[in-house]
């Protein structure tokens, strides 16, 4: 039988698997959401004797139900291979009393390839699927790790374009190096002069954009989306928590069935989101710990039930949680709502007109498995220090983030479940923060000099993805202002003015 996704704002609307994935955004240019979420029907014994690949299809079989098992195992092999730099795909570091799920391994050194290694062919194959004609255009915002990885992900794919919008001062200069050196013919890269939250939310209004959707489809082309706002890109991040937990069964740190804690540092809401979706099935998690930084829109939701967006936005060493609207907390929000779209649809909308809004007691009573806290500017660069000292290992200023917020759960609870934390991005992504705060006689040294110093300082090689751009040409030099991304997206099609 069929699982289907329902729009969180719309009971009428249903999709299959393979027409959320393709589309995106429902077209009221809302999140999809499975209509309930599948039990693992593999024993953690078995998923303890299982491969990275093997898995992924023992938990994507479960949601991605109109896919055919050939056509599945064919998207898992073309994504998890040689491009990772481990066999492990996504291996287990034990560091100070917590195990550390490096998600860094693949080409561009972020979490974001996890699933971006997987969504174009779960895309070209929906498209195929579904009979579509027309040319994919994929439209992504990005804080700073989805822009490459997207890019990485589709760079010449057939029969699709990507245009990413990031915020021209709010990433890495690594960050930013990665994107606009980026290769192919259908590959364009847009810095905006605004921040991440406006570039998500020109993304999300093109979307819902009916006279531009017709414009581009009289062209033949039609939009999706590689956002964790695409079902296609949450879903295969749920598999690394159950893989985290299989693994540590299998080295007999746990016993089958132990409780284990997840510590998650987080803006948009979606890799946690993730680990939420694998308790729900069945994996044994007890606390879901939501890391912030200075942005700490989601602590104090967790700590209060309002949403509350009207606050000043901080430019932070943690720049891809430099978010103020958590996109995938609305699935949170419409499933503790009782997978109730109308009295989502009104919270959204309060959130949209006055940029708060509440949530009951009774929902809140459903977020009792979340604890939220964040770290400042300060904490962050105090941890990757006193761990390094400690340890040898060393931390991106994102991991960094989860790190201090669990030493503070730990204080606060006494609790000494073991810990699973998600760690998002290479060092190497993050090399001033990251050294600056080992020890600031770093500071002055350009970012590749930086780079060098790490790599002896951690005794960890170089990444590729570093290697590649130390002397890449610069590609991409376009910029614009909030207003005109619509233009500019138009403009690279060759589509303005058609229906004129």
């Amino acid at each position: 039988m069929n699982l289907m996704y329902a729009s969180t704002r719309d009971a009428n609307v249903k999709v299959t698997a393979s027409q959320a994935i393709l589309k995106g955004l429902s077209d009221d240019g809302v999140l999809f959401v499975p209509l309930q979420i599948p039990a693992l029907d593999s024993s953690l014994k078995e998923l303890s004797q299982m491969t990275y690949q093997e898995t992924a299809y023992a938990v994507m079989k479960l949601f991605f139900t109109d896919f055919t098992e050939q056509e599945l195992k064919d998207c898992i092999q073309a994504a998890y291979d040689s491009k990772f730099d481990t066999p492990e795909i996504a291996p287990l570091a034990e560091a100070d009393g917590a195990y550390y799920l490096e998600l860094f391994h693949g080409p561009t050194i972020a979490f974001k390839d996890m699933a971006l290694s997987i969504l174009p062919h779960l895309m070209i194959t929906s498209a195929r699927k579904n009979e579509v004609r027309n040319e994919i255009v994929i439209l992504t915002a990005t804080s700073g790790d989805t822009g490459k990885a997207a890019l990485a992900g589709f760079a010449d794919v057939k029969g699709t374009k990507i245009i990413v919008f990031y915020p021209k001062n709010g990433v890495s200069p690594i960050q930013e190096k990665q994107m606009v050196t980026q290769k192919g013919a259908n590959t364009h890269v847009v810095g905006i002069h605004g921040n991440f939250d406006q570039a998500q939310t020109g993304v999300k209004q093109m979307f819902a954009d009916k006279a531009l959707e017709q414009e581009l489809a009289a062209c033949g082309y039609q939009f999706s989306s590689a956002n964790s706002i695409n079902i296609g890109r949450l879903v295969p991040q749920i598999v690394y928590y159950v893989y985290a937990y299989a693994r540590l069964l299998a080295k007999g740190d746990i016993q089958d069935g132990e409780n284990i804690n997840v510590v998650v540092p987080t803006g948009n809401f979606g890799n946690i989101l993730a680990a939420y979706y694998a308790k729900q099935m069945g994996l044994p998690i007890a606390k879901l710990i939501c890391a912030s930084n200075e942005n700490k829109v989601l602590y104090d939701f967790f700590q209060t039930g309002a949403y509350n967006k009207n606050r000043t936005f901080m430019l932070t060493s943690s720049p891809s949680m430099d978010i103020l609207i958590s996109s995938n907390l609305e699935r949170l929000i419409y499933r503790i709502a009782g997978n109730d779209s109308k009295q989502n649809a009104a919270f959204m909308k309060q959130l949209t007109e006055d940029g708060i809004y509440e949530i009951s007691d009774a929902m809140r009573e459903e977020l009792k498995d979340f604890y939220g806290n964040y770290a400042s500017e300060e904490e962050t660069a105090q941890t990757i220090k006193e761990l390094y000292e400690k340890t040898g290992y060393v931390l991106d200023t994102h991991t960094a983030v989860a790190a201090s917020v669990f030493q503070k759960y730990r204080a606060a609870a006494n609790d000494q479940t073991k810990t699973v934390i998600a760690s998002t991005a290479s060092p190497f992504k993050f090399t001033r923060s990251v050294m600056h705060a080992v020890d600031p006689s770093y500071d002055g040294r350009g970012d590749f000099e930086l780079a060098d110093a790490l790599e002896q300082l951690a005794n960890v090689k170089m990444p590729q993805a570093i290697e590649e751009i130390r002397t890449a040409e610069i590609l991409h030099h376009t910029e614009c202002e909030v207003a005109e991304m619509s233009d500019i997206v138009k403009k690279f099609l060759g589509v303005s003015g058609h229906l004129e």
